[in-house]
């Protein structure tokens, strides 16, 4: 497996951009599972799938990271906070909600370069660059590829899910 799996945050996370479609502050509404509203009262959730891999990455202690280029770090930095999520892998009697951002061990979220960002990663972390995983919406952002390594993953309409997920993990491996 991968040393570090990064992801952008909107439409590969989310199914929104939190620069231009959400109004914050976002906040949490009673015992809500994956929700939060913004102040207009709409709601925003992880994809489905992203939990999941988010629990699994944890579990297999690989580094992840979120590199976004939003223009509202602190409204996304509001949702990872206050979007709470469950292990469903996990079989106990009692499931203890965590904040998605406790799974995130890195954070490069402002305005540039994907490139940038990563090169900031590798600074912070140490972890060579292909040793990397990096799941996008935006073609545009495969540059991480040809220019550093980084092995790059476009995400389809449908966010993240298990099936680009598995497919990266095996793109990946046939590289090594």
């Amino acid at each position: 497996l991968p040393k570090l799996v990064a992801f952008d945050l909107d439409y590969t996370v989310w199914p929104t951009w939190v620069d231009t479609s959400v109004d914050g502050p976002l906040k949490r509404r009673g015992e809500d599972i994956n929700k939060v509203y913004d102040r207009s009262g709409s709601p925003l959730s992880l994809y489905p799938h992203v939990p999941a891999i988010l629990f699994f990455l944890q579990s297999k202690q690989i580094t992840v990271a979120a590199a976004s280029r939003t223009c509202a770090p602190t409204i996304a930095r509001q949702a990872l906070n206050n979007l709470l999520i469950v292990d469903d892998g996990v079989r106990r009697l009692t499931f203890t909600p965590i904040p998605t951002m406790k799974l995130f061990d890195q954070l490069e979220i402002y305005p540039g370069s994907k490139i940038t960002h990563f090169r900031k990663i590798n600074e912070k972390t140490g972890i060579p660059f292909e040793d990397m995983i990096f799941f996008d919406d935006e073609h545009r952002n495969a540059e991480v590829s040809t220019k550093l390594g980084v092995h790059f993953e476009l995400v389809g309409h449908q966010g993240t899910d298990l099936a680009t997920f598995e497919n990266a993990i095996r793109q990946w491996r046939a590289k090594k």
